[in-house]
């Protein structure tokens, strides 16, 4: 492996806040879901990795200053340097123990007297711990997470800004879009689960669901309501107040309103998918009074 410094592009005296930002620079360029075409792109992000494992790393990126490990993490083979006199040639003997150098001039060596190889060793030892260097060195991308998220029948129509709190915990300002229908799914673009490895952040799935608003029936686009209207006004017809999503609006009813009108109030519905805007449907409640003689005796009247 290259020298992690090389591969991660910074020099040897850069800070940890650089480096960690050439770390995340560099692995948004060599992830393997940007370079498909690029046969070699996972084994680059897993090299870039494995760098930001030796030096990202406060203790181990001293330790391979002073060149106590290697560029893979794993610690470097000092030989037999200072163990005292007597070491000569192919073969010495230090302390009561006796060195043979085989072929190569290798202690340990294939064709020496030990009868076995110092690779041997070093795989046993290290193999483990380099395998899941590996496998730590190739993220997976974190799963997606989801909420639902409930609205009102005004803030559906209307849009608006809410803070809401993530599946994770983090609280965010979202702006629900104007016109949102109920079951609409939204993709909040990384705002999930950070990769500790590579930095990217998952998405967050969040689901619209409108709350019922008792003042309004919904029929597609178009909304129905019922007011309440005296009988004196039902009677002789005048000024109403009606409620819509973006407030009250007054309109005039004709004199002799019966229950069976209906009237219709352009625009003041839900806004469809292609921007089309439905319409406010009102329908007339007659309300009697508990008690009134003159009215009583004027219908007897009219009834003989």
């Amino acid at each position: 492996m290259r020298d992690p410094y090389q591969v991660l592009g910074v020099a040897r005296g850069a800070s940890d806040a650089e480096i960690k930002k050439a770390f995340r620079r560099r692995a948004k360029e060599l992830h393997p879901d940007s370079n498909r075409s690029d046969p070699k792109a996972q084994d680059k992000f897993a090299e870039l990795n494995a760098a930001y494992e030796i030096i990202g790393d406060e203790t181990k990126r001293k330790q391979f200053d002073r060149g106590e490990i290697d560029a893979e993490g794993k610690p470097r083979f000092q030989g037999f340097e200072g163990m005292g006199a007597g070491m000569g040639g192919r073969g010495g003997r230090a302390g009561g123990f006796e060195f043979n150098f085989g072929q190569g001039g290798a202690p340990f060596g294939r064709g020496g007297d030990a009868g076995f190889d110092a690779s041997d060793i070093f795989s046993s030892l290290f193999g483990e711990a380099g395998r899941r260097a590996r496998g730590r060195a190739e993220p997976q991308k974190p799963p997606e997470q989801s909420f639902t998220l409930e609205v009102t029948l005004a803030q559906a129509v209307g849009g608006a800004s809410r803070r809401v709190k993530l599946p994770g915990g983090r609280e965010v300002e979202i702006t629900i879009p104007e016109g949102v229908s109920d079951g609409k799914v939204m993709r909040l673009r990384g705002l999930g689960q950070t990769d500790p490895f590579s930095g990217e952040a998952s998405d967050v799935l969040m689901t619209i669901k409108v709350k019922p608003d008792p003042r309004f029936t919904v029929d597609g686009n178009d909304l129905r309501t019922r007011v309440a209207v005296p009988l004196a006004k039902a009677v002789l017809g005048g000024p109403l107040h009606v409620p819509t999503l973006t407030g009250a609006v007054e309109m005039t009813i004709p004199p002799m309103t019966g229950t069976t009108r209906q009237f219709r109030l352009r625009g003041k519905g839900l806004k469809g998918e292609k921007g089309a805007v439905g319409d406010l449907f009102v329908a007339i409640d007659i309300e009697m009074p508990a008690s009134d003689a003159e009215l009583t005796a004027l219908m007897k009247e009219r009834a003989d």
